[in-house]
């Protein structure tokens, strides 16, 4: 598993969504991944923010993140977003654009922890 793509888990999402019955509307699928958003901002708040924890709750943040890429990655096939070719273009944009900006940050260095 530690070789496994993105775009092959784009692909298999494809399957797996496919043999579901299909993809739901592109705004329908925006407000579940806004939904997803909003669990995994619950629990790191519960956990490493200022709210407690309700009674029997118990956070899953690395299976909110799953969740998360899961809805994304349906949009993108929804879509027809190569989300591989995208990340690699994002990252080069990222680069160029930010590269001295954060290496002169002074909150960074000062937010960093040991």
């Amino acid at each position: 598993m530690s070789d496994y793509s993105l775009r092959q888990y784009q692909a298999d999402v494809d399957v797996w969504i496919k043999g579901m019955g299909g993809y739901f509307s592109p705004l329908s699928q925006l407000a579940q991944l806004v939904e997803e958003v909003g669990e995994l901002a619950r629990y790191v708040n519960r956990t490493h923010g200022d709210q407690s924890f309700k009674k029997g709750e118990v956070a899953n943040i690395p299976d909110e993140m799953a969740d998360i890429l899961f809805t994304l990655t349906c949009l993108a096939n929804s879509l027809k977003v190569d989300l591989t070719e995208q990340l690699m273009k994002n990252i080069e944009k990222k680069t160029k654009r930010d590269t001295q900006r954060h290496a002169a940050n002074t909150k960074l260095k000062s937010a960093a922890k040991p």
